[in-house]
């Protein structure tokens, strides 16, 4: 999608300030990690000293650990500098990261899991989109052509498909919603933060679909990672944990418990007049699914509208019955599938849509007429097989016309919004 972002509507590009903290500071959310603890810091903090141009700060955000995690992140605290510790005596990555990033000082804010799957050499590319005020959270994604990813069948099995599940049932749009390499501007997280509720590890994906319905632009950054085999994550439980949680923010959406529209005007980069295309699911696959469903219906509404109809006779039946549900079968596909909302260019796309339903007629009409001539007396049940058949071609067509007539896209803008800090 192409973004068009007007000079005087660019978010503020965050520069060094001596007055106030780090650039940024990475978050290493650990519970009864004392294995690996002190190497990870080690390690992330000569990466940041080494490859980083900006100040930085770790934050290790220990989740209410019963081993001695806490002691030894202390002790690094104390001899690394611009290492600290934050405590909770509560579990949950999600807690940790509220916590701290509600409150941090840093103009950056991220996480990475502690036993650093993800090569640390895609930090500097997670977080310049961020730098330059380009986008407004920043994710690596495992599931790019270009990330290089080791991990066993099963991980990759659950993995896509949650993904492919965030995309159709809840019109996602990111690519990887549980990768643990994560950033955002704290101006953000502030405004953002405080209607997120998981505290496990649906927080990211909550965090995502709530930015995406708000207007922010997420940028994703192909990673290399490699997965850790004595990770104590149960992928099943937080699968489960997981869907629960879509349905949780589901109704919270549909409910209007969240304040999109309001935090869409004063946050979101809104977009040009025009058609609005808004929560498309990502790819063909997300596409076909929300189309299959549509068309169900309509073959639903087309055969009881068809058996209604049948006394007028069976050609006439079909082609009101065609009409009708073409029209709707256009309106569903045209909001629900393709993400099209407003009223313009309205009246064209249901225009195409009735030469879809031309072609649809003669192809069923064209149909019966043939049965008709090969067996005079067939029942209305052998009429109506004939016709859901012969829809399947239309339906096909229709598809293909659909995604075809509503691939463009229009640019989009920043709102007016308030100057964003570059604190």
């Amino acid at each position: 999608m192409t973004e068009v972002l007007r000079p005087d509507q660019q978010p503020t590009r965050i520069t060094e300030n001596p007055t106030r903290g780090p650039v940024l500071d990475v978050v290493m959310p650990v519970y009864n990690e004392e294995r690996d603890v002190e190497q990870s810091v080690r390690r992330l903090h000569r990466h940041l000293h080494d490859s980083l141009p900006y100040t930085s700060r770790i934050t290790v955000a220990d989740n209410a650990s019963t081993d001695s995690t806490l002691a030894i992140a202390q002790r690094l605290a104390a001899e690394l500098p611009d290492v600290r510790v934050v405590h909770l005596d509560l579990k949950g990555r999600g807690r940790a990261l509220n916590q701290v990033w509600s409150h941090d000082d840093a103009q950056i804010v991220a996480y990475c899991d502690v036993d650093l799957s993800t090569d640390l050499n895609a930090l500097m590319p997670l977080i310049a989109p961020l730098i330059s005020g380009h986008s407004d959270i920043a994710i690596g994604t495992r599931l790019s052509h270009s990330s290089r990813v080791v991990r066993g069948a099963k991980r990759e099995f659950v993995s896509r498909s949650y993904n492919l599940i965030l995309r159709t049932a809840m019109r996602a749009r990111f690519s990887d919603a549980q990768c643990g390499f994560k950033a955002m501007r704290s101006d953000v997280a502030r405004e953002l933060l405080p209607y997120v509720e998981d505290t496990g590890w649906f927080f990211d994906t909550e965090l995502l679909v709530l930015a995406e319905r708000v207007g922010l632009r997420i940028a994703e950054v192909p990673v290399d990672w490699i997965d850790d085999p004595d990770s104590s994550v149960d992928i099943v439980a937080t699968a489960i944990a997981d869907l629960r949680g879509c349905a949780r923010v589901a109704w919270a959406l549909a409910t209007g418990r969240i304040p999109v529209a309001e935090l869409r005007k004063t946050l979101g980069r809104q977009r040009l007049p025009g058609p609005q295309i808004d929560g498309v699911p990502h790819g063909l696959v997300g596409q076909l699914v929300r189309f299959c469903a549509v068309g169900l219906t309509s073959t639903l509404a087309f055969a009881l509208l068809f058996l209604l109809l049948r006394p007028l006779g069976p050609q006439v039946a079909n082609f009101l019955a065609l009409a009708v549900t073409a029209v709707l079968n256009t309106a569903a596909n045209r909001r629900f599938t393709f993400g099209v909302r407003g009223a313009e260019d309205r009246a064209r796309h249901h225009l195409f849509g009735w030469g879809v339903f031309i072609f649809g007629w003669l192809v069923t009409g064209g149909s019966l007429l043939a049965l008709h001539r090969w067996q005079p007396d067939a029942s209305a049940a052998v009429e109506l097989t004939v016709l859901v058949v012969s829809n399947l071609v239309a339906t096909a067509t229709r598809f293909v016309g659909l995604r075809w007539i509503f691939r463009r896209r229009p640019a989009t803008t920043l709102a007016t919004q308030p100057e964003r800090s570059a604190a």
